[in-house]
């Protein structure tokens, strides 16, 4: 479920000093090479959790993630765990970070902390910053880690759909996501007569690449392409739709974005595909030229239907009615 990366024993080392060290108020810890490695412990500076947090804010930059353990409990577990995710760090990052929150806490001992907290400004890890979150947290109803995960990741993903986030993911500048060479292909041959009527990528999760999904359909109607599109991974599909409307032929290309919810179950995955979508379009507009009619996203593929397609395509003219004088009481 996680990103099968694992607590180096160095961490391991400095972590079981700070439980047995009252005097020790933090452990900075980050990913490097495919471990969860300590970055600098932090002595405490005062008898209090709010006056210890001067010691970690030097550590907090506005362009990298970071792990943090504190002390902040006089009773047991003592500890809470922080996930620093800034809006400014690289995406492959923030992925990354995000999904091995709970591999840390995991890795370490679950038992020794009290909660985690994710977080994605500076200010979130002062006094005031942990004073609302303590206040929200009465507030909200108990959740598990894995659906306070899931949460966050949904709130990923509505901010890296196309206008719906205040926080846009220039995916251009921050990522380098590598397509595979027939994927780009494949996807070129769909703009041309004759060639592909449908391609369908996925990513590869471990790789980060985007991959063509070695399938070759032939669909000629929306509910064709609905047979042909995964129940249970995450798809983006490109299809030639070839109708007539009006009398005349026509063959818009169109993009579907699928993720049914029981891919929910890959946070990784959930992570991934919201905040490459966006990446893949321009590849498909830019690098294999094709020109998209329509995008849709749709949860599960049993929401597709031809009669949606074809309105969102076709959209009726807004028929316009005379005023009606209201007839006389008692006729």
């Amino acid at each position: 479920m996680q990103s099968g990366i694992s607590a180096s024993e160095e961490l391991q080392a400095q972590f079981s000093s700070l439980l047995e060290s009252p005097s020790t108020f933090g452990l900075l810890v980050t990913i490097d090479k495919e471990q969860l490695v300590p970055v600098e412990t932090l002595p405490a500076k005062g008898s209090s959790f709010n006056e210890n947090l001067s010691v970690l804010q030097p550590h907090i930059k506005p362009d990298a993630a970071l792990y943090a353990i504190l002390r902040r409990h006089d009773d047991a577990p003592h500890l809470i765990a922080v996930t620093y995710v800034p809006d400014a760090a690289p995406v492959r990052q923030k992925m990354l970070f995000a999904s091995t929150r709970l591999t840390l806490v995991r890795e370490l001992g679950t038992e020794h902390f009290r909660e985690s907290i994710f977080t994605t400004e500076a200010r979130e890890l002062t006094e005031s910053g942990f004073k609302s979150h303590e206040d929200h947290t009465k507030l909200a109803a108990p959740l598990t880690e894995e659906e306070r995960t899931l949460s966050e990741v949904k709130r990923a993903e509505q901010e890296a759909g196309s206008g719906t986030g205040q926080r846009e993911i220039h995916l251009s500048k921050n990522l380098n996501m590598p397509v595979k060479e027939d994927a780009l292909a494949a996807m070129q041959e769909v703009g041309q007569e004759g060639g592909r009527v449908v391609v369908m990528l996925k990513i590869n999760t471990d790789t980060e690449v985007v991959e063509l999904v070695p399938e070759s359909p032939t669909p000629t109607t929306i509910p064709e392409l609905v047979q042909v599109i995964s129940t249970t991974e995450p798809r983006f599909t490109f299809f030639r739709f070839q109708h007539t409307h009006n009398g005349t032929e026509q063959s818009p290309v169109l993009f579907f974005y699928t993720c049914p919810a029981s891919a929910g179950k890959s946070i990784k995955s959930r992570m991934l595909y919201p905040l490459m979508k966006r990446a893949v379009v321009t590849v498909a507009e830019q690098e294999a030229g094709l020109k998209l009619e329509k995008r849709f996203e749709f949860e599960d593929t049993n929401e597709i239907t031809e009669q949606g397609v074809m309105e969102d395509l076709h959209p009726k003219a807004a028929s316009r009615q005379g005023f009606s004088r209201p007839k006389r009481p008692g006729r």
